[in-house]
């Protein structure tokens, strides 16, 4: 007998799921509805700034043709989702449509954090989140050449935005409430070497700047940036990038718990106090925690069509949390945080290498024992990436000195 898996997004994790579970399920057993509130297929959000540096939207796309045309998929582009009753089991779209589900997979993501200052909502603010919001803020940029754009949020999306601002031709400028740029993944050392390296790029970078309010100019809309410090950024253009926050809003209709700082609460099978009902990506608490990071998500993806495929068995159908080191190349410098990167393990000993000339910072954080690797942090140059972290708390095989020169 036929089955009806309903997801609920088609993003990056949301497409993982669909495409997995009609990879694997070679009997036949199930039909899959997606229901995508955007009106394009899955693309690669990762990639985003690579759109408005001139490369395709159709380039990004993740759905593949025999994805697309596969007869067990009903993909409805466009069709947000408004409720859901879990007594008859429907999912009840904004047209008032009603989708039956068998199971049903919540892959709804995240939402830009737009912090309420004064101003936040004027004619030429913008987010950075979809390929519509590229769009609009590449409309918006059309003919300012040389002007000022401002990024409000010096984390990866942040820097993200203002690589993209550059690549409109706009001077951007960072604001950070934070003492350091990408201060999650960073610390102090790599978050100045980051901030040196982007500012020689001609990115203005203001640290422990908390917005006070964008101001409008006499047509109404934005005309700078107004920081608490009394400073005043002119600007006709802001992006806001200061976070994300899961889109958990079906959760109360629903009857869902949400964990204490959003997102839909989850166990470590990814299943909601419904077993009928799972959650992946950005939108599940796994135990009360959001992980905002791709590679979490097909983590998740994988232990949920696990479970529809295998009746939850095997033993991989567990999402026992995730490595969230990281490797990226923002505004063309290199940046990597590794396991334990601010040395938060009870007697962890770090040890740092910077070299202010070569635009270069390193720091290990070793286990009390001096040997075992709990984690780092690479600005500048993150050659030794991918053999720290295959050696995560592991002892070292050489020298702490000799491990930061290797190269690949």
């Amino acid at each position: 007998m036929t089955r009806t898996l309903v997801i609920v997004g088609h993003g990056m994790i949301g497409h993982r799921v669909a495409t997995d579970v009609l990879a694997r399920d070679t009997a036949g057993e199930w039909r899959v509805t997606v229901l995508a509130e955007e009106s394009r297929p899955a693309y690669n959000r990762v990639a985003l700034s690579t759109y408005l540096g001139g490369r395709a939207a159709a380039a990004l796309t993740l759905a593949r043709p025999d994805f697309l045309d596969d007869p067990r998929l009903d993909l409805r582009l466009s069709t947000p989702v408004a409720a859901i009753d879990r007594d008859s089991r429907t999912v009840k779209t904004a047209d008032g449509t009603a989708v039956p589900y068998d199971a049903l997979v919540l892959a709804t993501g995240s939402r830009p954090f737009v912090p309420p200052v004064p101003g936040h909502d004027l004619p030429g603010c913008f987010v950075y989140r979809t390929l519509d919001d590229l769009d609009a803020i590449r409309a918006a940029a059309e003919g300012s050449e040389g002007r000022p754009g401002v990024v409000i949020g010096g984390g990866l999306l942040g820097l993200e935005a203002a690589g993209a601002l550059r690549k409109l031709g706009m001077k951007a400028h960072v604001v950070e409430m934070a003492p350091r740029l990408m201060a999650v993944q960073l610390d102090q050392g790599g978050g100045d070497v980051l901030a040196r390296m982007i500012r020689e790029l001609g990115v203005e970078v203001h640290c422990s700047a908390v917005t006070e309010a964008v101001e409008a100019g006499p047509d109404g809309s934005v005309s700078g940036v107004r920081l608490a410090d009394g400073t005043l950024l002119e600007t006709d253009l802001v992006v806001f990038s200061a976070g994300i926050r899961p889109r958990d809003d079906l959760a109360e209709q629903a009857g869902l718990r949400r964990a204490e700082r959003g997102g839909f609460l989850v166990d470590n099978r990814l299943r909601t106090e419904d077993d009928r009902v799972w959650a992946v990506g950005e939108c599940a608490a796994v135990e009360g925690r959001c992980y905002g990071l791709a590679t979490p998500g097909y983590q998740m993806a994988k232990v949920v069509v696990e479970q529809l495929l295998d009746g939850g068995d095997a033993a991989g159908s567990v999402f026992d949390g995730a490595d969230m080191s990281t490797k990226l190349k923002l505004l063309g410098v290199d940046v990597a945080s590794i396991g334990d990167a601010h040395a938060t393990t009870p007697g962890a000993i770090e040890y740092v290498q910077a070299d202010p000339a070569a635009g270069t910072y390193a720091k290990l954080v070793l286990a009390e024992d001096g040997r075992t690797l709990l984690g780092g942090v690479l600005a500048g140059d993150a050659k030794p990436y991918p053999l720290l972290r295959s050696l995560l708390n592991r002892e070292l095989p050489a020298p702490v000195d000799q491990m930061l020169t290797w190269k690949p």
